[in-house]
């Protein structure tokens, strides 16, 4: 039967747990034998498991929010039980500790299933929109090998790599980004209030209107006059092209594009490869089974053509052949990369070998960003020009040519 106790340690600490024994005089000389003072020991019953669902809906965690919370939560609790603090404790530290009301919420729920008596990776289940597949089996290998510290620390190492890749990606997308929306600014200021004195300017001189300012008069009448419509077939557009690519068709054309247009596939390819080598690496390292490993790897593939490869390893590896023969793809995989994964095998050094090639992949990576915005850039900069020079000589070249004809009279 499972009872729920509340006791003392022998450093003073009051712990809460549930403990499974026969009688309560059973429990109560497991913990004696524990070093445990019991204050308080009853049967757990359903109202106690009851108290473990949270007391509000946890909402869904953005994939950057995730990194961040689960990267800080795996650091704090290597901390705190790397210095012999109980995980119930280590919980409630992290937990007073974290700002987020909504990760708060969930380290609760973890602890008050941990109080129950349930491993840690087996609480962490309720909740993974937090804890991927990943971080679960290394807490669970932690916890059955005695080595849940050192799974901490590695689990948030991944975290924080991971949040840097992605940290690095959407920074270098900020200045880009922010010359396309003050150019769509520029654009929709001049279509809404400048065009139309420009227009009324036209109509009271009865100048003759080159044919690239009629079409621009007559695109900015439109969209005046039919601003919903164009907003809403922009929505609709975005919308229906957002669904498209979750369909089945509309996912897999755009796995393959992505991994084969110039330039940006291949900095896909390489952030893809990097990715599944460092998770290989340190799933290896922590000696789970490579079956395991790869099934792992391949639930945190988003691209179609990278699972399809991790399913092949898998089923290569099923019937006794090397891992490494599923990698052999060079549209997918670097050739060096391939290289260093099967003499791995040969030699029995795949964790070291995986993660040396992910930390020589990162830093590559990090060029290929800077030198893909640097190339960006001054691209972007040259389209905004020409087209915010076209609105412009397209607005004053009938006045150059009604200054012409008045100097021709005069």
């Amino acid at each position: 039967m499972k009872l729920a106790y509340k006791a003392w340690d022998a450093g003073g600490k009051l712990v809460a747990n549930v403990i499974d024994a026969a009688d309560v005089g059973e429990a109560r000389e497991n913990l004696r034998k524990q070093g445990l003072f019991v204050e308080e020991l009853h049967e757990a019953g359903a109202g106690e498991r009851l108290a473990t669902k949270p007391s509000r809906r946890v909402r869904k965690a953005g994939k950057g929010s995730r990194l961040k919370s689960l990267s800080g939560f795996c650091r704090q609790m290597y901390v705190l039980i790397k210095t012999g603090t109980p995980i119930v404790q280590a919980l409630e530290g992290v937990e007073r500790q974290t700002r987020d009301p909504n990760f708060k919420l969930v380290i609760g729920d973890v602890r008050l299933r941990v109080e129950e008596g349930v491993p840690l990776s087996e609480a962490m289940e309720a909740h993974p929109e937090y804890f991927d597949a990943i971080s679960r089996s290394l807490i669970h290998a932690g916890e059955s090998a005695g080595k849940l510290p050192i799974m901490l620390e590695r689990i948030s190492t991944l975290a924080r790599k991971q949040a840097a890749v992605r940290g690095s990606i959407i920074g270098s997308m900020i200045y880009p980004t922010l010359l396309i929306t003050v150019a769509l600014s520029v654009l929709v200021v001049m279509m809404f209030f400048v065009m139309p004195r420009f227009g009324q300017m036209f109509e009271d001189m009865d100048a003759p209107l080159p044919p690239s300012t009629q079409a621009l008069m007559a695109f900015s009448t439109f969209v005046r006059e039919y601003w919903w419509g164009v907003l809403g077939g922009i929505v609709a557009v975005i919308v229906g092209l957002v669904m498209w690519l979750k369909s089945g068709p509309g996912k897999a054309l755009w796995d393959s594009f992505v991994v084969r247009v110039p330039l940006f596939g291949t900095m896909v390819r390489n952030f893809a490869t990097a990715r599944i080598a460092r998770m290989t690496g340190i799933l290896l390292d922590s000696y789970l089974p490579l079956l395991e490993v790869i099934g792992l790897v391949k639930e945190t593939c988003n691209n179609r053509h990278y699972r399809d490869m991790m399913a092949k390893a898998e089923k290569a590896v099923t019937y006794g052949e090397p891992m490494s023969s599923a990698f052999n793809d060079p549209k997918l995989i670097t050739p060096s990369v391939y290289e260093a994964l099967r003499n791995g095998e040969q030699s029995g050094q795949i964790a070291p070998l995986m993660l040396t090639v992910a930390d020589f992949m990162d830093e590559e990576n990090e060029v290929v960003v800077k030198s893909l915005t640097s190339i960006l850039e001054p691209i972007i900069l040259i389209l905004l020009g020409l087209v915010i020079g076209f609105v412009a000589i397209s607005m004053f070249l009938p006045l150059f040519d009604l200054t012409a004809s008045a100097s021709g009279k005069g």
